[in-house]
């Protein structure tokens, strides 16, 4: 199911091919944060897809990538983001060999982070014209009545 609602992340909504990353690595940073990089595309399907890069550098213990992967997923699937290519990347340490791996204060500074890439690229609402300019619209000209023929 991969409604306009859905907060499914069925194969669809992913970017899984290693030049749909990199065309969408081409074009400048559209977010940063203390540690994510958010880069966007438009792209012309009826949905955004997501791709997220948690390299080893930054992130040492395989859990602490899950953590990071899974919590970008799910505020991937409760945003309403229109028609992009998102790609987010670990760009700095989140924790060292010898910390623990996650922790509650950990996730909620992730979770932080990644709302607010998120929320940044959220659609804006469009702004309610006024009533004094809509009043002020010009009516159409009324289409030009025709004479029958032989009558001038």
């Amino acid at each position: 199911m991969t409604g306009e609602g859905s907060h499914d992340f069925a194969r669809v909504r992913r970017i899984v091919k290693t030049d749909e990353f990199s065309s969408v690595f081409r074009l400048r940073p559209s977010q940063k944060t203390a540690h994510f990089v958010l880069y966007t595309r438009p792209n012309a399907l009826p949905h955004a897809r997501l791709g997220v890069v948690a390299a080893k550098r930054f992130a040492p213990r395989a859990v602490t990538r899950n953590t990071i992967k899974r919590i970008t997923r799910e505020l991937f699937r409760t945003a309403q983001l229109p028609a992009l290519d998102c790609i987010v990347r670990l760009a700095r340490p989140v924790n060292t060999k010898t910390g623990p791996a996650t922790n509650a204060a950990l996730k909620t500074l992730l979770h932080a982070e990644l709302a607010r890439l998120f929320a940044s690229q959220a659609p804006r609402a469009r702004k309610p014209v006024p009533a004094a300019a809509a009043a002020q619209a010009v009516p159409a000209a009324p289409p030009p009545t025709q004479t029958p023929p032989g009558q001038s």
